[in-house]
């Protein structure tokens, strides 16, 4: 039976030579640390709203999903200045708007309604998300950083998060809803925006990647295994419960996949502590660290719903390489 999965809310690169150079370090500051993300993503067109009984018109249409960059002449990137600049530039109760969408701009007619004197666009709109997750690892020399070991996706158009600006900062877990099977659980923690601690710079499919701004710990520097170096049998991940206090719980690693782009490691949490307080794998463990036989070799990403006490992690190499692309 197929099962169900649920997504969870680098490395400088070398020269490199035919023969013996790599595309990341061999050695890394190995994360487990909670973490908040915000990205501003410019503004998303994510739904529509009826007004006085019916939707409003756009010639050419507008989906959800896309993005727009320009009101008349204007961009805009916040929610803010594309309210500020219709109130700028309306007329006649209607206004050009400049989309995005699939890496191609067009420009389509949108006609507004006046209800008591405000003008309404029915439509849904966001320019930015935040949550938690992990960290994953941190590049010594370069202060280049990795987190979840997959991409953020928007809820509502299932669409990968553009970055246009990106910030990680200082949380503190505060509450553990636990995973039942069938349902996943998830992390509550306190977001501490203003402590930041690097700058996101691209959101994909491998990873969200950026660069560490404050002092790292290198005595948690770890060797990198290879995805050959990767075994059956007993493992750990780092990862935090309470507060931001990082420990080590067993996992025990059933099934190694070479063949797939993100789902490499199908492990089975068997610590008891860590099975008492979440029940398995909950969102915001993504990016845990994967350690075995003393080297950093994946990730944790993905919880399999239907058992939660399994999950997927990625391998480290890979995260590494996508991260330098």
């Amino acid at each position: 039976m197929k099962r169900k999965i649920l997504t969870f809310l680098l490395v400088w690169s070398f020269l490199i030579s035919p023969t013996i150079a790599l595309a990341y370090a061999s050695q890394i500051i190995v994360g487990g640390e909670n973490i908040g993300i915000h990205i501003d993503s410019g503004i998303l067109i994510i739904g529509f709203y009826k007004v006085n009984g019916k939707y409003l018109k756009a010639q050419p249409e507008i989906e959800i999903g896309d993005m727009i960059t320009k009101v008349e002449t204007k961009e805009v990137n916040t929610i803010e200045e594309l309210t500020s600049a219709i109130d700028e530039f309306l007329n006649e109760e209607e206004i050009h708007l400049t989309c995005k969408r699939n890496n191609q701009e067009f420009t389509t007619t949108l006609h507004l309604e006046n209800v008591n004197n405000v003008y309404k666009t029915g439509l849904y709109v966001k320019d930015g998300i935040s949550g938690i997750g992990t960290l994953t690892y941190i590049d010594p020399e370069t202060k280049v950083f990795g987190i979840l070991g997959h991409e953020i996706i928007e809820s509502n158009t299932k669409t990968r998060i553009e970055v246009k600006e990106g910030t990680i900062f200082q949380s503190d877990v505060t509450k553990i809803i636990k995973s039942e099977n069938g349902k996943v659980g998830e992390k509550n923690a306190t977001l501490h925006t203003e402590q930041t601690l690097g700058i996101i710079q691209k959101n994909t499919l491998y990873g969200v990647f950026g660069t560490y701004e404050s002092p790292v710990m290198k005595e948690h520097i770890m060797p990198v295994g290879k995805e050959e170096e990767v075994k059956l049998g007993k493992a750990s991940i780092y990862t935090v419960l309470e507060g931001n206090q990082r420990k080590e719980y067993e996992i025990t690693i059933k099934k190694i996949n070479h063949q797939s782009d993100i789902k490499n490691i199908t492990f089975e949490i068997t610590d008891p502590e860590l099975l008492a307080k979440t029940g398995g794998v909950i969102q915001g463990m993504s990016g845990s660290p994967i350690i075995q036989n003393g080297k950093i070799i994946g990730a944790v990403t993905h919880a399999i719903v239907d058992d939660v006490k399994l999950g997927y992690g990625i391998f480290i190499t890979t995260v590494l390489e996508k991260g330098e692309e």
